[in-house]
């Protein structure tokens, strides 16, 4: 089996994906985490891996940036590869005081100006939801780990750079009550409605537009460790 975007073999990915943004962040989990992982995907350079953790099968795959890129991947994972669960782990950026460099949030629900949902399946709403299921086995490992984890309200923003007349980060909270922004959650969690399947989004804070603190690139790629455990003993439990 393979299709436009992934040449894995039919059976290659387990039922749950784990599935950060960059290759390398996917690289890291399966070469650091995962008991004898196998490079499952190579299509544009998007890398896939399978292996275990605890004994029990996980796949980990970037979704490249930006809703379109994870819309396509999560798409043909659910469809075409049988996964029932994917799990987002990526960064953030803080809209919120209370939230801090390195701070581990979950995704309550996910806020967004994006037509994806509307052009894909006439979904008008601006506001999507996660799987409770997973939400909930996240937070209960989170508790069983002493990892602190927060629910928050995201941003899904199609765009990074804003234009001269944009809205900013201050307006936006104000509107919406949104904690944070990234780039996926809003297309990932509407793929998994229209497809019947489950999806949740577990971030690390990189940046704040609050206090202009920042992690750099190598950080972001490696240093997210807390969150990888938290996800990797969240998906073997579904």
């Amino acid at each position: 089996m393979s299709t436009p975007h992934i040449n894995a073999p039919e059976g290659a990915f387990a039922k749950t994906v784990l599935m950060p943004g960059d290759p390398l962040r996917a690289q890291f989990i399966a070469e650091n985490f995962l008991d004898n992982p196998t490079l499952v995907n190579t299509v544009r350079n998007m890398l896939g891996f399978t292996g275990t953790y605890m004994g029990k099968p996980v796949s980990v795959m970037a979704s490249g940036m930006g809703m379109p890129s994870i819309g396509i991947y999560s798409h043909e994972l659910y469809k075409f590869y049988g996964v029932e669960n994917i799990i987002r782990i990526g960064s953030a950026g803080s809209y919120n005081p209370n939230l801090n460099l390195h701070d581990v949030v979950l995704a309550a629900s996910a806020y967004s100006l994006s037509s994806y949902a509307l052009v894909h399946d006439h979904n008008t709403s601006n506001e999507l939801l996660p799987s409770p299921e997973i939400n909930d086995t996240i937070m209960r490992k989170a508790a069983q780990l002493n990892i602190k984890c927060t629910p928050v309200k995201v941003y899904s923003s199609d765009v990074f750079y804003g234009g001269p007349s944009a809205v900013t980060w201050q307006e936006m909270r104000e509107k919406t009550g949104v904690d944070c922004v990234e780039m996926e959650s809003f297309a990932l969690f509407h793929n998994a409605q229209v497809l019947g399947k489950r999806a949740a989004c577990l971030l690390t804070i990189s940046d704040s537009l609050v206090t202009a603190q920042e992690t750099t690139a190598e950080e972001r790629q490696t240093s997210f460790r807390t969150m990888m455990h938290l996800a990797l003993e969240a998906a073997i439990e579904l």
